[in-house]
């Protein structure tokens, strides 16, 4: 659950940052005025798109049979561990000038009133976290049944009005809480979640005979820290801890984190 609320709140965050930069332009420059309710038509435009994009994955994984099924969950949680990683490169690469290019580029489309490029702009940036949000939450929540997906739909609430008060709160207090370290914590996080992904993901495809367990279980620490409860489970859930785990899962999971480590360095030149 508490996987769900910080996808939610994180991707959320992300599209109030850009929402937010170009609105608050907009509202200064009177010659932006018009262009607000292109703005808003943008919001709900990506929203409708991410919302076509969830009804089409359920609707692939309603078809298929159960293995297709076991397969598919593999595949989406992999794809979701890979996006998180392309996700945050591209933040640590982009977040310094992000908005110097948002408003220049705004700019460049007031001064023609070419009120349909910010309108594909916003629908866009709406629609990318949109869309992620959906495919990190199934590979996140495709096994929940019952109950589960009750407490899964609060958390997504609860994350998605945390994500409006951090926003609040990062406008108020900028000096404290610097957009700068916000993106360097939660990146981490996310990396974190991304490695959760993966281990879950592969496992799949070890359970269903697809990927050899080479050595399965390579060794058990269940007695000093279960993975079924606790601060176990937490870990499980979101840096993808195993008390069980097996080789080829291991050596996956170390090759990420060498390849994260290495591509946020490049990104930071």
């Amino acid at each position: 659950m508490e996987q769900v609320l910080f996808i939610v709140w994180r991707e959320s965050v992300e599209a109030l940052l850009v929402v937010g930069i170009l609105y608050a332009w907009l509202r200064a420059n009177p010659a932006g005025r018009p262009g607000l309710r292109y703005l808003w038509g943008g919001v709900a435009a990506g929203l409708a798109l991410s919302g076509v994009l969830a009804l089409l994955i359920l609707g692939v994984a309603t078809f298929l049979s159960d293995d297709g099924q076991q397969y598919f969950q593999a595949g989406m949680s992999l794809v979701a561990a890979a996006l998180i990683v392309q996700m945050v490169y591209w933040m640590r690469r982009h977040g310094r000038t992000l908005k110097r290019e948002l408003e220049s580029g705004l700019a460049y489309n007031v001064a023609r009133a070419n009120w349909w490029r910010l309108f594909l702009l916003v629908t866009i940036a709406v629609a990318r976290e949109g869309s992620e949000t959906v495919v990190f939450l199934y590979g996140t929540i495709a096994t929940a049944q019952g109950g589960e997906l009750l407490h899964y739909a609060m958390a997504g609430t609860v994350g998605l009005a945390a994500a409006f008060g951090t926003f609040w709160l990062l406008q108020l207090s900028s000096r404290f809480v610097t957009w700068r370290l916000f993106f360097r914590v939660t990146e981490v996080l996310l990396l974190l979640l991304a490695g959760s992904l993966l281990v879950g993901g592969l496992e799949k495809l070890v359970s269903i005979g697809t990927l050899p367990g080479l050595v399965d279980p390579l060794w058990n620490s269940s007695a000093l820290l279960d993975d079924s409860g606790g601060l176990g489970k937490l870990l499980a859930d979101f840096a993808g801890y195993r008390a069980q785990p097996a080789l080829s899962v291991l050596l996956a999971w170390l090759v990420f984190w060498a390849a994260s480590v290495s591509l946020l360095r490049r990104a930071a030149r």
